[in-house]
């Protein structure tokens, strides 16, 4: 099944591997850039309209399943932005492989599709292979020590 560009499934997958091959140092997990009030009656953040406080840069992932925050200056963020954007397109292209060998293993069983929710293809019955009378057959764990 060619790629939806028009090239073959090995090309679609050489075109990954390259695109794989020039990804750097990745950080997981997302940033959340916001401004905020401090709550203090007479602070600027509370006029009419507000001047909010920030902008605060907020760096959250997991790790070993909890949830873990770090707040970046923006000289950080600047400088580790790339990786960030790294993460996300290496995701994007594994996500794009991962569809690709979707579509390639229905080409090659013959099924129309593999989604979530379709009925599976019938299986083939193995042909029973007719036994001479009187003969047990041995599977390896009959075998002697």
């Amino acid at each position: 099944m060619p790629a939806p560009d028009g090239r073959s499934a090995d090309q679609a997958r050489a075109a990954i591997q390259d695109a794989l091959g020039q990804i750097g140092f990745t950080l997981p997990g997302t940033i959340t850039i916001r401004r905020r009030r401090c709550g203090k009656p007479r602070c600027a953040c509370t006029a009419d309209p507000p001047s909010l406080h920030g902008p605060c840069i907020q760096w959250t992932r997991t790790v070993h399943g909890k949830t873990v925050t770090r707040l970046l200056t923006p000289a950080q963020y600047q400088a580790y932005a790339p990786w960030f954007a790294s993460a996300r397109r290496l995701r994007a292209l594994a996500a794009e492989l991962e569809a690709l060998s979707l579509a390639e293993m229905a080409r090659a069983e013959g099924w129309a599709t593999i989604t979530p929710g379709t009925q599976a293809p019938a299986r083939t019955k193995l042909a029973r292979v007719p036994r001479e009378p009187g003969i047990t057959p041995k599977t390896p764990g009959d075998q002697p020590a």
